[in-house]
């Protein structure tokens, strides 16, 4: 693995680069169409010669592993290419696309392969044993788990789904055909031909392979939370600057590997002059796009850090939250007094498990146990919800 990618992808250390990253989608694809191409031809004559429909359908299934690696290739090809007018994020995102196809043509090749066990259900013949072909059997489960790893480990470095989609459906054609091959051995030393049925396991395996590669592919296209990894980073990072009190609203869109856009709250005290605060941000958004990659748009929340009655409120708002519910949050704090009444204004963070329904009640709670404490406050809150995956 690390002789292929020292000879192969020049600056192979350099993966935050998208000509390199683009380079390690080339070489996996490579690998996968050179690999898959010989075991198909090699398990498609060792399925004819051993009158075997799971060597077969296996083979196919290594066929169908080459196509995707094809079409994998094609699209790293072109989502590498620059951003431009009518595409100013780039065109990432076709990395997706193509393992979407992909995943379609696992799905399909799976369907053929069960339609075909089907038919040698109803029309069953002997499978015969030959040991050359069965060791080159043996074989080629080693060169599947090489593939998985490889892929694997590719996969990791650039953090590519495509990759590490590719790596799970090599490590399901490695259950696949030992299936096959501990269905030849049941079959010479008992009697008993279970190919057919064999061929329906692998089928099966096949399609909920495809199934699980365009679920991986799709999240990102349909919009999918922030990784817990990458939320740290840019919260970490942000909040270490002088100056920033804290962060919230965190959203993150992405437009492929390694393209993101992201926007977030920076809380800021509300006595420091503006033009100080502002510059202090865009040192954050240039700082955040150098050493992440990442193009972050900050909005500034200034917020009270020395009023002793306002910072004593907030305190008893989170006393309440944090009775209620300790996964719940609050930010953008504000309390405007009257003679008469004193509207605590703020945004509450639930999880997804709160509906409408939740919502009322939780709202209702707060109002309730905020007027216990004084009965001139009046509490305005809006709900928000979290975009970061736990």
């Amino acid at each position: 693995m690390n002789f292929l990618v020292k000879k192969f992808i020049p600056n192979y250390e350099n993966v935050e680069q998208d000509t390199v990253r683009a380079d390690y989608g080339i070489l996996s694809s490579v690998v996968g169409i050179v690999c898959n191409v010989l075991l198909f031809a090699v398990k498609l004559l060792i399925g004819m010669l051993i009158n075997s429909i799971a060597v077969i359908a296996d083979a196919f299934n290594n066929l169908s592993d080459a196509a995707s690696a094809i079409i994998s290739f094609i699209g790293v090809k072109m989502a590498s290419k620059p951003a431009d007018e009518e595409h100013p994020f780039g065109h990432g995102r076709i990395e997706y696309i193509a393992a979407f196809i992909v995943a379609f043509l696992v799905i399909q090749m799976g369907f053929s392969l069960f339609k075909s066990s089907i038919g040698k259900i109803i029309n069953p013949e002997p499978v015969s044993f030959q040991l050359f072909p069965f060791l080159i059997l043996i074989l080629s489960v080693g060169v599947k788990w090489w593939m998985a790893r490889f892929n694997k480990k590719l996969g990791e470095k650039i953090h590519s789904k495509v990759m590490l989609a590719t790596a799970a459906d090599s490590r399901s054609d490695v259950i696949t055909t030992s299936a096959t091959i501990l269905t030849i051995l049941i079959s010479h030393f008992s009697g008993i031909t279970i190919d057919a049925i064999a061929g329906i396991a692998v089928s099966v395996i096949v399609m909920w392979s495809g199934l699980r590669i365009a679920k991986d592919t799709l999240e990102p296209l349909i919009g999918e939370a922030v990784d817990p990894r990458i939320y740290r980073e840019i919260v970490q990072m942000v909040e270490s600057y002088d100056g920033i009190i804290g962060t919230h609203d965190l959203i993150v869109h992405s437009y492929g590997p390694n393209k993101s856009m992201a926007t977030i709250h920076a809380e800021v005290p509300c006595d420091v002059d503006i033009e100080r605060s502002h510059e202090i941000i865009d040192k954050i958004e240039r700082e955040v796009s150098r050493k992440l990659g990442i193009f972050l748009v900050i909005h500034m929340d200034p917020v009270e850090v020395r009023s002793k009655e306002i910072l004593a409120v907030k305190e008893q708002v989170c006393k309440v939250l944090q009775g209620i519910d300790g996964k719940i949050s609050f930010h953008d704090f504000r309390m405007v007094s009257g003679e008469k009444q004193v509207n605590l204004i703020f945004d509450v963070v639930v999880t997804y498990e709160y509906d409408s329904q939740k919502q009322e009640l939780l709202l209702q709670q707060i109002r309730d146990k905020m007027h216990q404490i004084d009965p001139r406050y009046q509490c305005i809150i809006t709900i928000d919800q979290s975009y970061i995956a736990h």
